[in-house]
């Protein structure tokens, strides 16, 4: 199932719907597409905006939020001074990745292309790694945590780059690195200490909630690249398939009342 993220005002509810009424601000994700003026969404998997966060930043959350807060915990759960490395730092669920793990109090490692260095630095990083100049996989340092949510490596080499007991989750990246995770990381797991997966992401309110508290609190901001309207979706969608984009790219929609 495809999800898509969205914020903006409730216009209607259902019969049942006992959480939310028109008029309010809200932002989560839906099964069905949110490339449009009107969405229908269950309220399992909406909150109301946090009252510091536009719209379009609110609206760049809550796939890219949640896979990173699920990806960084829902293995085991990330401990201050933890050694975190996130490769794939610089895009979307990266960026909301490097906040979530330092608002945890973990120490973390930014690997991302060079163009991108700069950006994920600013964001909190206490490490920035060039990718495209360096093989973290090599370089002797550990981590205690691996979030992939970029590349291509092999799992093996991820497995090189762990501590004892430490935990690798891909969360995106080539087709080749998410199915060597999903299918021989189980494998790999059961026979060290070392654990090795994916994480599958299902929206949902705790998590929805969860978030929302950082950004009131300030320890997370979304990065949003570009903006575009609702008729520039298909250069919007080439935009971030070319690889280019710093954090997210958001849709808007204007309303002509």
């Amino acid at each position: 199932m495809t999800w898509r993220g969205g914020a903006g005002r409730v216009e209607a509810v259902g019969a049942n719907v006992t959480q939310f009424q028109p008029g309010d601000e809200v932002f989560g994700a839906s099964s069905h597409r949110c490339f449009a003026e009107y969405a229908c969404v269950s309220e399992a998997c909406l909150a109301l905006k946090p009252a510091n966060l536009t719209f379009e930043q609110a609206a760049a959350v809550p796939m890219a939020g949640v896979t990173a807060l699920q990806g960084l915990c829902d293995k085991r759960q990330i401990q201050p001074g933890q050694k975190s490395l996130i490769n794939g730092a610089g895009g979307g669920v990266g960026t909301f990745a490097v906040q979530i793990a330092k608002s945890f109090g973990a120490e973390v490692t930014g690997a991302c292309s060079t163009r991108k260095l700069d950006m994920v630095r600013s964001i909190g990083a206490d490490q920035v790694i060039d990718y495209t100049r360096e093989d973290f996989t090599k370089s002797g340092r550990r981590y205690d945590l691996i979030l992939a949510v970029g590349g291509d490596r092999s799992i093996l080499d991820y497995k090189r780059a762990l501590r004892p007991k430490g935990v690798y989750v891909c969360a995106g990246g080539s087709m080749a690195q998410y199915f060597q995770a999903a299918l021989l990381g189980p494998l790999i797991s059961m026979m060290g200490s070392k654990k090795m997966g994916v994480v599958m992401p299902k929206p949902n309110q705790k998590d929805l909630v969860f978030l929302m508290e950082l950004f009131e609190a300030g320890k997370v901001v979304p990065v949003i690249d570009r903006r575009y309207p609702l008729r520039g979706v298909p250069e919007a969608i080439q935009y971030l398939e070319e690889g280019h984009a710093q954090g997210k790219v958001v849709i808007t929609v204007e309303h002509n009342n």
